[in-house]
């Protein structure tokens, strides 16, 4: 009995909203306002907020299906896939495609739900083959190829996602296609790398820079390619490379570089070169590649100096902590308080961000070419700043 009266009372506030909205406004304002999904959204959270799931459902099945109560059925099933209850989202929406009395101009809308829903419930497969239906929509072509490029993203399927990433691009020539075409080109490197195809890994990787000359990603694989062969002089020109390609990710650069020579090379040959650099783009991991240079050329005093004279100009806390060590070492001696100051420092760095994502904010201590947040390629950096670069 509660059941009825609650969708009676549901049914009377749903129908005396709309007869409002559709006597008081003229024809092309009140079909404005019914296709306004997010308006109907706003305006129904009361409605499923001070009632229960078992009238909204109710009053679903006995709402007919026409041009003026699809964007009603669209925004109740929006709400319960929000909700986290992708079953009863999916229900709605099968329902909905399945009602012959649906307007056909509504399936592709309809039929985009549902492969929400599906993903959102992680059956993937089905996710695709309803994604795939609706390639050649002209309304809901490109949100089904962006939603492919995720799924396939999240299985891993480079190959596939760089297909629908490639028609996508010949469509709409936006910079940021040709990014992700380079980034998901070098997910296939990094496979062929693995299984040591040297000549499959080039031609993927000169095709990702063909796509995007600035995609460091792919000169960081070269660079790995060529250790594995111990071109040496390959590997310090591809890592010196990135700060022409995209400086943001120099610091990057520099640690991998200094950890290479010190195993293969000879760090004492990059002090003109990194100076240089650095007159260009200061960064604490430039700073100290050079301090560890001079040091090995000029003595450890000369490296104190001219960190002492570089932290004076560009504080850093890594900086002051690599400072505090080679004065305790070459006074033969470590006080109470560089200790102590020392080890402030370090908890202040252990639990730091390293990177951060340029577009959405996510944080943390790895590198991802991919944001596990935004889904955006390259958009993960270096920090700057005191406490980081």
């Amino acid at each position: 009995m509660d059941i009825i009266v609650q969708w009676l009372l549901l049914t009377v506030a749903v129908g005396a909203g709309w007869a409002a909205g559709r006597w008081g406004r003229s024809g092309k304002a009140r079909r404005k306002q019914i296709e306004d999904e997010s308006s109907l959204r706003d305006r129904l959270q009361f409605l499923f907020t001070n009632y229960s799931d078992q009238a909204v459902e109710n009053f679903v099945e006995s709402l007919p299906v026409n041009k003026d109560t699809v964007s009603l059925h669209l925004s109740i099933g929006a709400h319960f896939r929000n909700k986290g209850e992708t079953d009863r989202a999916t229900l709605i929406h099968q329902n909905l495609l399945a009602r012959p009395d649906l307007p056909p101009r509504y399936s592709p809308q309809v039929t985009y739900e549902l492969a929400m829903d599906y993903q959102a419930a992680g059956l993937l497969d089905r996710s695709e083959s309803l994604l795939q239906q609706l390639l050649g929509s002209k309304d809901y072509s490109l949100k089904a190829s962006t939603q492919l490029i995720d799924l396939y993203q999240q299985e891993r399927e480079w190959e596939k996602a760089r297909q629908v990433a490639s028609s996508l691009s010949r469509g709409l020539p936006d910079p940021k296609f040709k990014k992700q075409i380079a980034y998901l080109t070098c997910e296939l490197a990094r496979d062929a790398l693995r299984h040591d195809d040297r000549w499959t890994v080039q031609n993927l990787l000169k095709a990702a820079l063909s796509h995007d000359k600035t995609c460091v990603r792919a000169t960081f694989i070269q660079a790995e390619v060529q250790g594995r062969h111990g071109n040496h002089r390959e590997v310090t020109g591809a890592f010196l490379r990135v700060f022409d390609q995209n400086p943001s990710f120099g610091p990057e650069a520099i640690d991998r570089l200094m950890k290479y020579e010190r195993e293969h090379g000879d760090i004492s040959k990059l002090g003109k070169r990194l100076r240089k650099l650095y007159e260009t783009w200061p960064s604490t991991s430039l700073l100290l590649a050079l301090v560890e240079i001079v040091e090995h050329n000029e003595g450890r005093p000369a490296a104190i100096d001219f960190l002492r004279e570089e932290l004076e100009i560009r504080p850093s806390v890594k900086g002051l902590l690599r400072l505090v060590e080679m004065a305790g070492y070459e006074k033969g001696m470590t006080t109470d308080e560089g200790r102590l100051v020392a080890r402030i420092g370090h908890l202040i760095l252990a639990n730091r961000p390293v990177y951060r994502c340029d577009n959405c904010g996510f944080s943390g201590q790895q590198l991802h070419w991919l944001c596990p947040s935004c889904k955006q390629w390259e958009t993960i950096k270096p920090i700057q700043g005191v406490e980081a670069e």
